[in-house]
This record gives structure tokens, C-alpha cells and sequence, in this order.
């Protein structure tokens, strides 16, 4: 992975690249100020969270994500993989991840190169690269067409055609799938 790209999500710096299953408008999750470009530049409501990539089970502790038994074993059968969960949290130090409160949805990625930058930059907010209401971005032509000047920076994998991830839920031991995407529970 570029180590310009590192230094600039480090930086709080925000950017389109390839996640896992499609181009991700992303940022460290860290970060308040690359959070609120990353809503910004989207035209996103901030009721709605965003999808944090992890590189580990973990990193869901830097969140003080607790999960139970049957939480993690079912994140074991599905991570890492294209299905991003909505765990329950309650640290308010993250509250501008989720300014409602109460969950967030995580992914780890199914990605050696994405895992390894992860582990760079750590835990990185990857919602998709498209403004709100449009189709997400399948190349970097459409990114920079819907972005510009607007974020640091673009890194380019061609074409890629992907579904978003499949979107679950786990609440009080029962999984509720959101929306279907490429992984089928």
C-alpha cells in the first residue's frame, strides 16, 4: 500500500479507494474531523451511521464494543468476509460515529491489502463512494466526476463491480439481515 495514502489518512485525510466489495469514501474512524468531511462531501444525513473496516475482532475493543458468546461465534463463521455487522456500543467518545446512539456496524474485510493498510491506519470509516441517492462509484473516472477537488485522494484498482456488503444486525442474540448484498447468510 502507498505510504502517501498512510500518511494521509493518518492526517486525517479522506479519499476514494477499493474496500472489499466496492469503491469506499474513506477516513480513520478516529477521527471527528476526517468523519465529518467524509458526511459532507457525501451529502449524508448524520442520523446515518457509517460502516467502520476493522482489521481484527479485536479492534472492535477500541470502540468498547462487548459482544457476547453468541455474537462472536457468529462473527467468526462470517469474518472475515462481506457482511457488516451492527453491534450495540456505548462509548460516547465515538458518538459522532453514530450521533443516535447505541450500535455500530463494522466489517472485517476479507482483504490481505486492505487488512494490512487497516493495520497502518487503523479502523477506517468506508461508506460508499457516491453522493446520497446516487449509484456508488465503479471506477475512479465516476469517483472523481461525483468528488473532484474534494478529498486528497484517489487510488485507482479499474473497474469494479461489486455489490455492496450484506448488512446485519445482532440484537439481544438474534441476527436480523438489513439489506442483501454479495454475502448470503
Amino acid at each position: 500500500m502507498e505510504t502517501k495514502i498512510i500518511e494521509i489518512l493518518k492526517k486525517e485525510g479522506i479519499g476514494v479507494m477499493p474496500t472489499d466489495t466496492i469503491y469506499g469514501l474513506v477516513g480513520s474512524a478516529f477521527s471527528q474531523e476526517a468523519v465529518a468531511r467524509i458526511y459532507e462531501v457525501k451529502g449524508r444525513d448524520p442520523k446515518k451511521p457509517l460502516i467502520v473496516l476493522i482489521s481484527s475482532l479485536e479492534d472492535l475493543e477500541k470502540f468498547g464494543v462487548k459482544i457476547s458468546e453468541f455474537a462472536g461465534d457468529f462473527l467468526k463463521k462470517v469474518w472475515p468476509g462481506k457482511v457488516s455487522v451492527i453491534l450495540p456500543f456505548s462509548n460516547q467518545e465515538f458518538k459522532y460515529l453514530n450521533t443516535e446512539g447505541g450500535t455500530l456496524a463494522f466489517r472485517f474485510p476479507d482483504d490481505e491489502n486492505l487488512i494490512e493498510l487497516l493495520r497502518e491506519t487503523g479502523p477506517l470509516v468506508a461508506p460508499s463512494a457516491n453522493p446520497e441517492g446516487m449509484r456508488h462509484a465503479r471506477n475512479i473516472k465516476e469517483a472523481k466526476e461525483y468528488f473532484g477537488e474534494k478529498i486528497d485522494f484517489y487510488l485507482d484498482s479499474g473497474e469494479l463491480e461489486s455489490n455492496s456488503s450484506t448488512l446485519v444486525e445482532i440484537k439481544d442474540d438474534e441476527v436480523k439481515v438489513l439489506r442483501e448484498g454479495v454475502f448470503r447468510l
